[in-house]
């Protein structure tokens, strides 16, 4: 038997093939250049994908929000693509959002380094 809930195995396949098709530059869109498909989720029903993309380097709000427009408007192009790879009787919805995860992880690094620089100080303080 399989490991794993079917909308996860999906869900991975779809993280490959959609990273695939990007690399590859199939769209034409330069605001869906450099983007990279962190993860996606795939209801328990397999009929929507809630695709979780980023891009390399930095970028403003401005950007993220050309990036997921831009393959929010491929998402028809995507899935065609996508329906004869993935052998499903229903290619799922693809639904594009910036995967704000590493922002908050590195928002909670920095207040966790700012806490430690802070304990430092008092202590040094109190040594004096």
């Amino acid at each position: 038997m399989k490991e794993g809930k079917r909308s996860d195995r999906v869900g991975e396949q779809l993280r490959m093939e959609i990273a695939d098709l990007l690399i590859r530059g199939k769209l034409r869109d330069p605001d869906a250049k450099d983007v990279i498909v962190s993860g996606v989720k795939v209801t328990d029903d397999l009929s929507i994908a809630r695709v979780y993309v980023r891009v390399l380097g930095e970028a403003d709000e401005a950007r993220r929000g050309r990036v997921v427009r831009a393959l929010q408007r491929a998402a028809g192009f995507l899935r065609r693509e996508l329906g004869p790879k993935l052998r499903l009787r229903r290619t799922p919805e693809l639904d594009f959002h910036w995967d704000e995860l590493i922002d908050r992880v590195e928002g909670i690094e920095r207040a966790l380094h700012e806490i430690d620089a802070e304990r430092r100080e008092s202590s040094q303080e109190d040594e004096s």
